[in-house]
């Protein structure tokens, strides 16, 4: 590309389309409500601070505020800066980890969340120790708040950050101490941190239903301006078939060959074991079914966010499959370089932005991306403080008041917004953040899921199994993570021409955990107690038993999902 071409890129995107006096309107307006919002919950919930009421909002939450909880708290910025990058790179294929997840959810619907029910746990190691041992609820514990500090907040607060330092400056005097992306960092951490300090899980929900609505709406602006400036469907296909690397942009399943490095098998065998620890053990996303007020609404609010997961494919990743159409189209300029000279693709989504909105509309997608951020955000912090609180320090202190634990668990909570600050900018080692997080993720469900699975089907699993599964895989994962962050694993394709799929890597730390618990299992066996055997299933389909409600029966609204679904599939192989 011409030096001249290069410079005006640099310049068109370092002076482009700053937010006006509209935009910052509908952003304070939104984060006034917001805050209010939050602040409502403490008041509504202020007449006890019992431990009960601030985790878990009274175990008082119905299926609708479930399933858009689910869904706002797993859409963060990540989804809307890296899917957008992945619709501009490599098309739809980064969509499956959004289609998949409506299969994990109903494994979750209807597999799990009858076991959480009646078993009245409050956290998900507290689960482990009734099934298994108290070792393995200590273990979770803490692996779980790592993820949730490391994974959850870590990566939220990095890809917030890269977007909003593109619209907004701090005084020249605050930048001697941070600069602009470390103070977006901050200050967004501060703000999600204080309502849910204050306000407990039911803070949590009720902004995240709020911020459900908001999201949607501000994401679907730009699926809508852009479909209708490339010329429709055909006109998007068309496009992209003249391009020979594109041509294969509107499909999901890809072969094994594909430059998008998810071939269909890694997928399909990959996705269910970081799919089924993230939807159905995460205590980030299931503290949601947890406070759910009956297990009839802790199956159906499952497979509703199942449902809204059908949205992200086309409000999230297809605008930036429409911005390669465009630009193509020479209907909008190319996206900013980088360094290299090559499109910086992780700038898609502020590019969007900035070329596509009129000021106003503009504001009203900020405060979107504001809404998955804090959302993802203030979900995480509220489970942190649920584990350190219960699975901890209850330990220790099992006689401690609920109000004493509810003020430890706010302490807690402003640690972890600390440590995800520090931890947060050292994620620009990873080239896209969508990958980087999906590969951390790699490393750490694997043995979580083979408890779990296993746990709930097989009743010959032994703690001492269990125990050996958790500890040998966690160490598995750690090396492989340590051999992924040296260059490990590109230096195997660059010497030896091995490629690993990364998903992949989840399905063999997967067997190894697998192998481990069943041979230790048989090796030192023991007999379940009557608390443990209230919690596997005599048979899978003694899930699907119980009294019909009619159109609102979760069996039902289960099989129409599964059908949509495989037809969605069909539909974009």
């Amino acid at each position: 590309m011409p030096e001249s071409q290069l410079a005006d890129n640099l310049a068109r995107a370092a002076g482009a389309a700053p937010l006006d006096a509209r935009d910052w309107a509908v952003i304070g307006g939104y984060m006034l409500v917001i805050m209010l919002v939050g602040c409502l919950a403490w008041w509504l919930r202020r007449r006890g601070s019992a431990g009960s009421e601030y985790f878990l909002a009274g175990r008082s939450l119905t299926w609708p505020v479930i399933g858009m909880a689910l869904f706002s708290t797993n859409i963060s910025s990540i989804h809307l800066v890296s899917l957008a990058q992945a619709g501009y790179d490599s098309g739809l294929a980064r969509g499956n980890f959004e289609w998949m997840a409506a299969f994990t959810l109903m494994i979750l619907a209807l597999f799990f969340a009858p076991f959480y029910i009646r078993s009245g746990v409050t956290t998900l190691p507290d689960f482990l120790e009734k099934r298994y041992s108290r070792g393995l609820r200590d273990w979770l514990a803490i692996v779980s708040i790592l993820s949730a500090v490391f994974i959850h907040l870590g990566f939220t607060l990095y890809t917030g950050a890269q977007v909003l330092k593109g619209f907004v400056s701090f005084p020249q005097s605050w930048l001697r101490v941070f600069d602009t992306e470390t103070w977006c960092i901050v200050l967004t951490a501060v703000l999600t941190g204080v309502y849910t300090v204050v306000g407990g899980l039911l803070a949590v929900v009720l902004t995240e239903s709020l911020q459900t609505v908001v999201l949607i709406a501000g994401a679907a602006l730009l699926t809508w301006y852009g479909y209708a400036q490339v010329g429709g469907w055909d006109a998007l296909q068309t496009t992209l078939a003249s391009k020979s690397e594109y041509a294969a942009h509107l499909t999901l399943l890809r072969p094994a060959n594909d430059p998008s490095g998810l071939p269909w098998y890694s997928i399909m065998l990959g996705y269910p074991v970081i799919g089924i620890w993230y939807w159905c053990t995460d205590q980030t996303i299931v503290q949601r079914v947890l406070g759910a007020k009956d297990e009839h609404h802790a199956r159906i609010g499952p497979l509703f966010a199942g449902f809204i997961k059908i949205l992200p494919v086309f409000i999230f990743v297809l605008p930036g499959t429409l911005c390669l159409a465009l630009i193509l189209q020479n209907q909008m300029p190319g996206l900013p370089l980088d360094e290299r000279g090559q499109p910086d693709t992780l700038q898609t989504y502020m590019h969007i932005i900035k070329e596509w909105l009129p000021a106003g509309v503009r504001g009203i997608v900020i405060a979107a991306l504001l809404a998955a951020l804090m959302s993802t955000v203030s979900g995480a912090l509220n489970s942190i403080a649920t584990l350190f609180s219960y699975d901890l320090v209850k330990r220790w202190r099992p006689d401690v008041s609920d109000r004493r634990l509810v003020l430890i668990g706010r302490a807690v909570t402003l640690v972890a917004v600390i440590a995800a600050i520090l931890w947060s900018p050292m994620l620009g080692h990873y080239r896209s953040v969508f990958d980087g997080i999906n590969q951390m993720i790699t490393y750490v469900a694997p043995p979580i899921t083979a408890l779990f699975v296993w746990g709930v089907f097989w009743r010959r699993v032994s703690p001492a199994g269990a125990l050996a599964a958790a500890w040998g895989g966690t160490a598995l994962g750690v090396a492989c993570g340590v051999f992924e962050w040296s260059g490990g694993f590109a230096w195997l394709k660059a010497t030896w021409g091995i490629q690993v799929p990364f998903m992949m890597v989840a399905v063999y730390l997967f067997l190894a955990c697998s192998a481990i618990l069943v041979g230790v299992s048989l090796l030192r066996p023991a007999r379940l107690s009557p608390e443990a055997e209230a919690l596997v299933w005599k048979s899978p389909l003694d899930a699907l038993r119980g009294r019909w409600r009619g159109l609102g029966d979760f069996r039902l609204i289960a099989a129409v999902l599964l059908v949509v679904m495989i037809g969605l599939y069909w539909w974009f192989d």
